[in-house]
């Protein structure tokens, strides 16, 4: 198929992006660059240096004429949400509804879309199927959620066909492509900075929970499953319709457990200092993964520690990032 893939310079676009260059496919990156590297690109991919917020320029790009779209361009850091909500709504939604516009004028009718699981907020149930009634606590939530509310309205209204992805913790690297983030967020790659000594510890934000060791919990999903995940949902997607999947493990770590792992595989004695809860964190967050199961033919194949061990193969070969 010929295929564009909207921020193929990020995290996780650029690995989809080899995965569909490896199967055949025909793949056209489109990035404005201002959080991806062009480096990330793979190579064999055409790129197209765009921001979708640029509505001509988008179009210009899907009238050269594709059989669908992976749309991961977004911005996504909570805490930058909450002070800059409008940065989000029109980073995320805006962004969104000209990709959209641009698809339907070019006649593009396939779409796998990166969503997250922050569109539940704080669930009253866990595990969290997709059932559970979205409550976003941030603009980085809400803005996803209205991304996922307005496709399935263009899938009802045009005939779209449509697949939302519900990430939750992504983790770990593949071949020459890792994470590679300013500022980082996520748990494991903050620890193994503190394993190579570029930060003189690793926080742990709350050690009163209700949890087994008193730390917060989380599911962790490896960068190269949630890939698979894209291409099983890519030849799924069937027109009119839009369908929403979780993308996890189906198994809780704790932070300390995190770190365990990140300690056994760097042979590190990895430092940490404790520090009060995150308003807003909740004790424990894990996928009910069945819908993907059945819906997708998905189950996630790789391991905490082969997460913690292929992001720590990456960031050692690249100390400095891209």
């Amino acid at each position: 198929m010929r295929l564009l893939v909207t921020g193929g310079a990020g995290y996780i676009g650029s690995i989809v992006a080899r995965r569909l260059l490896a199967r055949g496919d025909d793949v056209t990156v489109l990035d404005s660059l201002y959080r991806g590297h062009r480096q990330a690109v793979p190579e064999g991919a055409t790129f197209e240096h765009v921001d979708l917020l640029d509505s001509d320029a988008t179009r210009r790009v899907l009238e050269q004429g594709f059989d669908g779209v992976l749309h991961f361009a977004a911005l996504a850091l909570v805490g930058e949400s909450v002070a800059r909500p409008e940065w989000y709504y029109r980073g995320n939604v805006v962004a969104s509804m000209n990709l959209l516009d641009a698809m339907r004028a070019a006649g593009v009718q396939r779409l796998v879309c990166s969503s997250t699981c922050a569109t539940y907020g704080e669930p009253e149930h866990v595990p969290i199927s997709e059932d559970e009634p979205p409550s976003p606590v941030n603009a980085y939530g809400n803005s996803k959620l209205a991304v996922d509310r307005m496709i399935a309205d263009e899938c009802r209204a045009h005939g779209l066909g449509a697949i939302s992805l519900r990430y939750f913790n992504v983790a770990g690297a593949s071949g020459p492509l890792g994470e590679d983030h300013e500022p980082e967020t996520h748990l494991i790659p903050l620890v193994l900075r503190a394993a190579a000594g570029r930060t003189p510890h690793v926080s742990v934000y709350g050690t009163d929970y209700p949890t087994k060791d008193g730390t917060a919990v989380r599911d962790y999903v490896h960068v190269e499953d949630l890939a698979r995940a894209h291409l099983l949902a890519l030849d799924q997607t069937e027109p009119g319709g839009h369908e929403i999947f979780n993308l996890g493990s189906g198994t809780g770590f704790s932070v300390r457990q995190v770190i365990e792992a990140a300690r056994t595989v760097t042979g590190v004695d990895i430092p940490v200092q404790e520090a009060a809860r995150r308003p807003g964190d909740p004790p424990r967050l894990v996928a009910a993964t069945g819908k993907a199961h059945g819906g997708l033919g998905w189950t996630p194949e790789r391991s905490l520690e082969d997460m913690v061990g292929d992001a720590w193969r990456w960031h050692q070969a690249h100390p400095r990032g891209y």
